[in-house]
């Protein structure tokens, strides 16, 4: 598989920047595969995981939203906050959330306050994918 340019770069750091042979990345309209040679664009994304492959090793890495350029050379992630999902636990979800919590607060319109709503709701179901819990039965 023909393999190319792969940088995740948040405004702290460049998080990745490596030859892969697919990326899987939360577009705002839906996941997307990119592999080498796919057509040029450039999408808004959504609280999601990227998964970047190469061979028979797969990184996944959490992001907030932010913008993914698939250009003639390769994919670039400008991401709003980016980090391993090794790095993903409750403490950092509780913060995800209450950035979330504030952006519905601060919001001046409905359509707005729906895109903060909707981002949280991303963000609460990436939680419940992402860290385990334990279930407890009520009687």
């Amino acid at each position: 598989m023909a393999s190319f340019p792969f940088e995740l770069v948040s405004p702290e750091r460049l998080v990745v920047s490596e030859e892969a042979d697919e990326v899987t990345v939360p577009g705002i309209e839906g996941e997307f595969t990119v592999l080498a040679g796919h057509a040029p664009f450039i999408t808004v994304l959504r609280p999601g995981i990227v998964t970047a492959r190469s061979g028979s090793n797969a990184r996944r890495y959490y992001v907030r939203g932010g913008f993914a350029e698939v250009n003639p050379t390769g994919l670039t992630i400008l991401a709003d906050l980016a980090l391993p999902v090794e790095e993903l636990n409750d403490a950092r979800f509780a913060t995800e959330i209450a950035a979330a919590e504030h952006a519905i607060s601060l919001a001046h319109d409905d359509e707005s306050r729906a895109k903060a709503q909707q981002q949280l709701a991303w963000i609460k179901d990436l939680q419940a994918l992402v860290v385990p819990h334990h279930v407890h039965a009520s009687h």
